[in-house]
């Protein structure tokens, strides 16, 4: 009789292509494709990094406004404009109306949503970022593809520094029940470099790295250390721009709650499930391997009280 965990990982495998599109993508991923093709400046990247996280609001600003919002010149929105592929700003802001209006067409509950007291809103917040995840799940191709990619890599080096360190911990404590060899790293500098450069020796190929806000400057020292040492990077993170998705080879943006004093994180904890989900149909055989070895050893030293 397997366990719920053994059922699990043999009923929810994942597969591959994109389904019958049953709702648009959410703003924030379109937006991020829109933005994600051209070699963005610093400050071109800000622009967009607005754009993304204001699009109810930004979209219908004139270029004065938008320019004095983001702390940029007026031409150089103009130049943004031209480096994502339109012929001026008005092309632009026409987009990305037609983007925020559709957004707000599909949300549930935008009318009752003022009476929320600050607790609801937050929970509100975080049902958005799960809707927004769910549409970018229609393609589960990427997510399949690492999956796979992480499930091979041994060891597997799975990297998350200050606020970030639960939720690799939560990763690699999941990833050790399927995978041979997972190392851990929650702490930056020296200590971190070890554990790249020695994970690379032994033969590994992948790093998983979580970032989340506020994002540590340690986080991208190690993301280039990896990367100098001939690891390839997935991040899982807030921003599919900028710095740190720019060190990555494979980047996982969604949203996080941010309403209260700490953030919250139940896209990517979704997200980081998708992806153990997406290592275990990559090796079933093994899965089916280790779950049982490690079911028989919780037995016999009675990890677990009987339900």
């Amino acid at each position: 009789m397997p366990s719920p965990q053994q059922a699990r990982a043999q009923a929810s495998a994942i597969t591959s292509g994109r389904t019958a599109p049953e709702t648009e993508q959410a703003p924030t991923s379109r937006l991020r494709e829109l933005f994600d093709k051209p070699r963005l400046s610093p400050g071109q990247r800000r622009i967009a990094q607005y754009l993304i996280e204001h699009i109810t609001e930004a979209a219908f600003l004139s270029i004065t406004d938008l320019a004095e919002r983001v702390g940029v010149s007026q031409p150089s929105v103009t130049r943004f404009a031209g480096a994502v592929g339109f012929s001026g700003y008005p092309a632009l802001r026409e987009r990305l109306q037609s983007i925020a209006l559709a957004g707000l067409g599909s949300t549930p509950g935008t009318v009752a949503q003022h009476r929320s007291n600050e607790l609801q809103s937050a929970v509100d917040a975080e049902i958005e970022n799960l809707e927004n995840l769910r549409r970018d799940f229609a393609d589960p191709d990427q997510i399949i593809e690492v999956g796979r990619a992480l499930s091979r890599s041994t060891p597997l080096t799975v990297l998350g520094l200050r606020i970030s360190g639960s939720l690799a911990e939560y990763f690699a404590y999941a990833a050790r029940r399927i995978h041979p060899d997972v190392r851990l790293v929650t702490k930056g500098g020296s200590v971190a470099y070890d554990t790249l450069l020695q994970s690379r020796e032994a033969g590994g190929t992948w790093v998983l790295a979580f970032s989340m806000p506020r994002h540590a400057q340690e986080t991208l020292t190690a993301l280039r250390v990896a990367h100098g040492a001939g690891l390839k990077v997935a991040l899982v993170t807030d921003l599919g721009l900028g710095p740190l998705a720019d060190e990555a080879d494979a980047v996982f943006a969604t949203g996080t709650g941010s309403r209260l004093v700490f953030d919250s994180y139940a896209a990517p904890v979704v997200l980081s499930s998708a992806l153990l989900q997406a290592m275990t149909d990559a090796d079933p055989e093994r899965t089916q391997a280790r779950l049982e070895s490690y079911e028989q050893v919780s037995e016999q030293q009675q990890f677990f009280l009987k339900d």
